[in-house]
């Protein structure tokens, strides 16, 4: 079993958990983004190389490379739906390589894509906060043991200004809370 070490260790089983809980959040919103932005393949890229780790491949520079061209195609996005579907595919390639380090920031690469997820909802309802919270309690119930136990070995999530950080912390909380 490889592991990556720092302030704790990851094994690459752990990071796949990771890294296959931020795909399927990423897999639910790329299609806005590709069906408003269909010339730009970097965040379906992002996503396909998050797959390939998560089904075994070893951790490459595809996965770093695919997931700054993702979170590039994020600042180009012409809307805010597609921003955050664009970064949830960047951060999808980018759990590959969570970094071990007791810094709340690495949070972000853990849930963002699931708030992210729930703040896309609440747009495309009209801005419900009532569906961002469902969206929120949705994903806490998918996150596995293994997924929560990485996460724990962080300080919680900064808290930000953007509703979907407030979002990040709402599922931080929670799943902290449910250990």
């Amino acid at each position: 079993m490889t592991s990556v070490t720092g302030d704790f260790e990851l094994t690459h089983e752990e990071l796949r958990v990771v890294a296959r809980y931020v795909a399927e959040s990423a897999q639910e919103v790329l299609p806005l983004f590709e069906s408003t932005t269909p010339d730009d393949p970097r965040p379906r890229a992002a996503l396909d190389a998050a797959w390939e780790f998560i089904h075994g491949a070893r951790r490459t520079k595809l996965q770093r490379v695919t997931s700054m061209d993702a979170h590039r195609a994020a600042g180009d996005a012409p809307t805010e739906v597609t921003r955050l579907a664009a970064q949830a595919a960047g951060d999808a390639a980018s759990a590959a390589y969570l970094h071990p380090i007791a810094k709340a920031h690495q949070v972000g690469h853990i849930l963002r894509a699931a708030a992210n997820v729930a703040r896309i909802a609440e747009i495309e309802s009209g801005d419900d906060p009532a569906l961002g919270d469902e969206m929120i309690e949705r994903a806490r119930a998918r996150a596995t043991p293994v997924l929560i136990d990485v996460l724990c070995r962080y300080p919680a999530a900064p808290t930000g200004r953007s509703r979907a950080a407030h979002l990040m912390t709402a599922l931080d909380s929670s799943l902290r809370a449910s250990r």
